[in-house]
């Protein structure tokens, strides 16, 4: 009766979600007294996986399953939950694993408690604690259906490294025409350095740069801190940026470290999508921007003349602790 696990890959290497989801997947087993097993769909080294946990890798391999059906996942998924008998099953936050859970959770007759951000309160009765009205408070949901799908929250976890090996076997699960009525024609794929899904730092920027021509500031400051770009709906709209670095309610939601918003304003959509992370640092020349009022730390001033100031001494920190 293992505690199961789903580790998410892309181009054959496992994201960071991955190992986060092992690392919380390890520690609810060791409350329930069971070990951890994985489902890998053509994801990466399965021995990876071993440092985070996991005991057992179910690898289900194919060329059908190159790109993502959710329908095709959920099926192989449940296959692999009844499989191991796991009462619990852990999944990401990413959009992908958002689309997966719900049809998972209908295939196993399971609950799903989504926006979870630390480990169960109990195994019995089963408890979480959860992220609620748009990441401004908590509550604590009681699971009493047989199976238990949990949603981790990106980043509220963190990564555990443990002493183990996992054991990897071959998986086939049995899958129909049906679950591949919905297939993918085309993929766009963003060419940023760091997708802002698995950043731990995001650097956004909104209409107070003025024009596209000015972004390379946003650009050169992650490059610095080895950040993910983002922007504001309003630039995104504008043709500033492509739609895929859009952040917020609408756009992307962000759960990173560190978020780093330069030039928004702060409407309250771009907040609700980025309020689960840790620290908000806001640069803007307008005093009562409503985004200072949900930071951490802010600057009032012109963002021409602080960035560049922030990437120089950036640079000189970094060098002088090379």
């Amino acid at each position: 009766m293992s505690v199961l696990v789903y580790t998410e890959s892309e181009g054959g290497k496992f994201k960071k979600s991955a190992f986060e989801v092992a690392s919380y997947a390890k520690e609810v087993a060791a409350m329930m007294g069971t070990t951890v097993t994985a489902v890998s769909i053509n994801g990466g080294d399965s021995s990876e996986l071993g440092t985070y946990g996991v005991d057992k890798v179910l690898e289900v391999k194919g060329d059908k399953l190159s790109s993502f059906s959710a329908k095709a996942y959920a099926d192989a998924i449940k296959q692999a939950a009844e499989n191991e008998g796991a009462k619990v099953v852990v999944v990401s936050s990413t959009a992908d694993s958002k689309f997966i859970a719900p049809l998972l959770a209908v295939n196993l007759n399971a609950g799903y408690a989504s926006n979870v951000v630390a480990l169960p309160e109990s195994a019995s009765p089963f408890k979480v604690k959860r992220t609620a009205f748009t990441n401004k408070a908590f509550n604590i949901t009681e699971m009493s259906t047989d199976v238990k799908i949990v949603g981790l929250s990106n980043n509220a976890f963190g990564l555990k490294e443990n002493s183990g090996a996992a054991t990897a076997e071959a998986f086939e699960p049995s899958l129909s025409d049906a679950d591949f009525a919905v297939q993918v024609t085309a993929v766009d794929k963003a060419t940023d350095k760091v997708s802002i899904a698995d950043a731990e730092i995001v650097v956004s920027g909104g209409r107070g740069l003025k024009g596209p021509e000015n972004w390379h500031m946003i650009e050169d400051l992650a490059d610095v801190l080895g950040a993910a770009t983002a922007c504001s709906k309003p630039v995104s709209d504008m043709g500033w940026r492509p739609h895929g670095e859009h952040v917020g309610q609408t756009g992307k939601p962000v759960a990173s470290n560190l978020y780093i918003a330069i030039g928004v304003s702060g409407a309250i959509q771009h907040l609700a999508g980025i309020n689960a992370s840790k620290v908000k640092v806001v640069i803007n020349n307008d005093a009562e921007a409503p985004f200072f009022k949900a930071a951490d730390y802010g600057i009032v001033g012109d963002a021409f003349e602080v960035v560049p100031k922030l990437i120089e001494k950036l640079k000189e920190f970094k060098s002088n602790n090379a």
